[in-house]
């Protein structure tokens, strides 16, 4: 059976939410970004805006036939059939179709998320004794998860593995088949019913906190346009076409620009330096923002990254990310906003800092040289730091002890 199509309230006559509208969309004009995890109070249309998405979601080229879906244009993620036609001199014919949202229910079983596989008939058809699951429809697509905080544990790690390898394996009895699945995963969450796993918090790329901020305006209008929708789907959609053509347009114009947009080595230390003197853990927060900062300067029309879009990206793709290890909370957005302006003005002047919490060469006497001020004045403040700092030392002192205790 197939699935039933919703009517959609159209993406532009959406009130407010405008950082949430912009990540979806920045996602939409460069799916290589990662995705969004939006969180935020029941009834503040998350799952709405997601929906009205597929609307405005860009073409994608997949090969005839292929049950997967793969892009003839990237041969790295091309399934065995799609790779063994092509071995054998076979070029792949394709067919362009908009992306599309897929969803992924909590209550779907492991087998119908990572697909089924029919041991006797892999040993006569290989590959196509595979049943495709929701990794492989969500593959060049939108894959999204409502209430992803609340997702079994099995199924997270089945996520996890697909998101971070672009590829879905089933393996069973010893059988083992595997096949491309590239996707944007969007997930949506209520803090108040419980965390997300910090593994997969990483894997989404940006993240937008939502409220009921509105004024008694806003949800007067809100209200009048979701009681004209529901009265007259067709004629609500048709009213507010145009505005939904000119944003469609103008995601395509930045879909054209985007390989040709430049962040200069300057930006670029920026980001770098910003990261580092906030503490984030690992580096894919560093590539997350080069990439969204493009992204933005793509989508204004601009050839070359600013300022504007590095705060922008950083915003998006910090406000989630651990600190520290794990012992910092996420920057706040004040703190965000001071490390990159700050970094830019140091990475302009060819200031070879590693960080622009280091100290500079004039102040080498008055302190420690190369002292970094960790947590100061873009986290935390600096007592809590050395805090944090001599509580790790009295750990390490008893581990040690411990250690030798035991052994």
């Amino acid at each position: 059976m197939g699935e039933l199509k919703r009517t959609t309230l159209p993406f532009t006559a959406i009130i407010g939410l405008g950082n949430l509208k912009l990540a979806l969309i920045l996602n939409g004009v460069n799916p290589l970004i990662g995705g969004v995890l939006i969180s935020g109070p029941k009834g503040t249309g998350k799952t709405t805006v997601v929906r009205a998405l597929a609307d405005l979601l860009p073409e994608v080229e997949v090969v005839v036939d292929c049950q997967f879906g793969c892009n003839p244009n990237t041969p790295d993620l091309l399934c065995e059939e799609c790779r063994t036609r092509v071995s054998n001199g076979t070029i792949l014919e394709s067919f362009k179709r908009k992306m599309r949202v897929v969803n992924l229910p909590l209550s779907t079983t492991e087998d119908r998320l990572i697909g089924a596989l029919d041991i006797e008939l892999v040993l006569q058809e290989g590959i196509r004794a595979l049943k495709p699951g929701i990794l492989a429809e969500a593959h060049q697509n939108v894959l999204y998860v409502d209430e992803v905080n609340l997702l079994p544990d099995h199924l997270v790690d089945d996520l996890l593995d697909a998101a971070a390898t672009k590829i879905n394996t089933i393996e069973r009895e010893g059988i083992s088949i595997s096949h491309p699945s590239n996707f944007v995963l969007i997930g949506t969450m209520n803090p108040e019913e419980g965390e997300l796993r910090p593994q997969l918090l990483d894997r989404f790329a940006l993240h937008v906190a939502v409220g009921s901020n509105y004024s008694i305006e806003e949800r007067m209008e809100l209200v009048r346009r979701n009681l004209e929708f529901e009265r007259n789907p067709e004629k609500f959609r048709t009213e507010w076409l145009n505005e939904q053509i000119e944003l469609e347009k103008r995601i395509l114009r930045a879909k054209e620009i985007l390989e040709t947009v430049e962040l200069d080595d300057a930006n670029l230390r920026a980001i770098a330096m910003a990261c580092d003197a906030l503490e984030v853990d690992g580096v894919r927060p560093d590539i997350v923002i080069s990439k969204t900062a493009i992204t933005h300067a793509a989508f204004q029309g601009r050839s070359k990254v600013i300022l504007e879009d590095m705060k922008l990206a950083s915003q998006l793709a910090l406000s989630h990310r651990t600190r520290r290890g794990g012992l910092l909370e996420p920057p706040s957005s004040d703190d965000i906003d001071r490390a990159i302006t700050r970094a830019i003005e140091v990475s302009k002047k060819n200031d070879r800092r590693k960080s622009p919490t280091e100290v500079p060469k004039e102040e080498e006497k008055a302190t420690e040289k190369g002292e970094r001020r960790s947590g100061g004045r873009f986290g935390r403040q600096s007592s809590f730091a050395q805090y944090e700092r001599q509580e790790a030392k009295k750990n390490s002192g008893k581990n040690k002890e411990s250690y030798g205790r035991s052994h």
